[in-house]
């Protein structure tokens, strides 16, 4: 056979292997409102990056007829391109072969790309669209997954990792993106769930379908698995490429630096009015922020859910920061189970990849009652807790108005190495508010009063005036400055400039025992 002869023939495999399942299985795909496995590396990638790796991978079963059905590629399509011009390994589970379901050579594929891309330092982000473990192949598939799983945990902190669930992922299929650092889904179209609905009816007798039980917006807003939610794979998959502007290749890189026109001293006259006068009354946090960062843009994180934390990123001077902020207009900005969670997560992903930190603080505390106590409240905000004091990334905290009881020691406080911590002069830090202060000191003396609500008054402003604000908090050191609110864009900066070269380590260990 010539060598034109044998070019040929690796013109046809090759075309064999982009067809996947066929047309017509493609066809039912877009039916469904999905694209195809080689369409979303399209949207994903930066235009004609994509190389491809082990495109002439077939199954090895002979069981159930399996052994006349060798499709190439054996429902994955494995490779590397980039994105903003920066290396990415990335593999895209294909329904039209097999339902993407994992045999032993498609684990084999992932787990090869996972290795390359653990070696080379780079990120990886995984197409999920797949039926779960190959049935015909029985407990090849199963340690198949075992495979992934081992591989997700070895690379974590150590390269970004991140899951787009794209269709159905079941079962033990949906413990790898668990693991993984960033979930996206796509509302109609992706689900996610240990057990299916029918399992669900017919052990709990719990009547629902794969959307209520599994679907995107309850993952993003209920469960808290996934990170995004978004109404189209297109739109999707562009927002996985608007984080890697954030994140670094790995944890031995700094994030990228990104170009602005936005001045570093801007300074914002509308900060005087963003917090009310009246400390009950609620604002709106984002403003707050997307009145400080570069360009007014805020990349939030997990939106939907435990919306009374903010997290996210953003540009600082050009710089990426990671965000944590509390929300006045959510529940008063309380500290609660699900947002001590939610806040945890994202500073030890900002801590692992070498992302600076900066925290908009107006808490009152975390949230009483008898469900969060119940539902573990203590070791749920001891995980905000030690995620900031083990953080050594750069840390910079300013409060913007409350800063009450054990709240204020978790929002990045100078005494769990916080570096730069500032205040605005409305700013009120105290052991708790002043009306909660007043019933406890002065219970009798109120109780004995003619007016007994005169009295509480005169006490709550006294109170006020003795403690509730900045400059005790000042003098002591806790609080490096009280600032001018339309300052705190180019005090920031100046503060993140300054950390730069910042070096810090905790004790040598294998690693911790945070409070799961």
């Amino acid at each position: 056979m010539s060598i034109h002869e044998r070019l040929e023939r690796l013109e046809e495999l090759g075309r064999r292997a982009e067809e996947g399942g066929g047309a017509a299985r493609v066809a039912a795909q877009h039916e469904r409102g999905k694209l195809s496995a080689r369409e979303r590396l399209d949207l994903l990638l930066d235009d004609g990056s994509f190389v491809e790796l082990d495109r002439f991978v077939t199954h090895r079963s002979t069981d159930f007829g399996l052994e006349d059905q060798k499709i190439l590629g054996d429902g994955v399509v494995t490779g590397y391109g980039t994105i903003h011009g920066r290396l990415v390994y990335t593999f895209s589970q294909d329904f039209t072969v097999f339902g993407g379901s994992l045999s032993e050579a498609h684990a084999e594929k992932i787990v090869k790309l996972q290795e390359m891309a653990l070696k080379n330092g780079a990120p990886i982000v995984g197409l999920n669209d797949s039926g779960g473990a190959r049935i015909q192949e029985g407990v090849v598939s199963l340690g198949g997954y075992a495979d992934i799983f081992l591989r997700n945990t070895l690379a974590s902190g150590v390269i970004p990792q991140v899951s787009v669930i794209l269709g159905p992922c079941a079962g033990g299929a949906v413990y790898s993106p668990a693991i993984t650092d960033f979930v996206y889904m796509v509302r109609g179209t992706s689900y996610m769930f240990v057990t299916g609905p029918n399992v669900v009816k017919t052990v709990t007798h719990e009547d629902i379908d794969m959307e209520g039980l599994g679907g995107a917006d309850i993952h993003a807003s209920t469960s808290g698995v996934a990170h995004f939610a978004a109404d189209s794979e297109p739109e999707c998959l562009a927002s996985v490429r608007d984080l890697f502007r954030f994140i670094p290749q790995n944890n031995q890189e700094l994030p990228p630096t990104a170009g602005t026109s936005d001045p570093h001293d801007r300074r914002d006259e509308k900060l005087l009015e963003v917090v009310p006068d009246n400390p009950n009354h609620p604002y709106d946090m984002r403003e707050v922020l997307t009145r400080v960062v570069d360009d007014g843009e805020f990349y939030e994180v997990h939106r939907q859910f435990a919306e009374n934390l903010l997290v996210g990123f953003a540009h600082l001077g050009g710089r990426p920061v990671g965000i944590v902020a509390n929300q006045p207009s959510v529940l008063a900005g309380v500290l609660d189970i699900d947002s001590s969670d939610k806040g945890a997560r994202f500073v030890r992903f900002c801590d692992a990849f070498n992302v600076p930190l900066v925290v908009f603080e107006d808490v009152p505390g975390f949230l009483p009652g008898v469900a969060q106590e119940h539902g573990g409240i203590i070791r749920h905000g001891a995980k905000l807790l030690y995620a900031f004091a083990e953080a050594t990334v750069p840390k910079v905290t300013v409060i913007t108005r409350k800063a009450y009881g054990g709240a204020y020691d978790v929002m990045n406080s100078k005494h769990i190495r916080g570096d730069v911590n500032l205040a605005w002069p409305q700013a009120e830090i105290a052991v708790m508010g002043p009306k909660g202060a007043v019933e406890v000191l002065f219970r009798k003396e109120i109780a004995a009063a003619e007016d007994p609500q005169a009295a509480t008054d005169a006490r709550i402003e006294e109170y006020r005036e003795k403690f509730a604000h900045p400059y005790i908090a000042a003098a002591r050191g806790y609080v490096d400055d009280v600032i001018d609110p339309r300052d705190t864009r180019p005090r920031l900066v100046s503060a993140l400039d300054m950390l730069r070269n910042k070096r810090d380590s905790n004790p040598p260990r294998k690693h911790g025992n945070i409070p799961l």
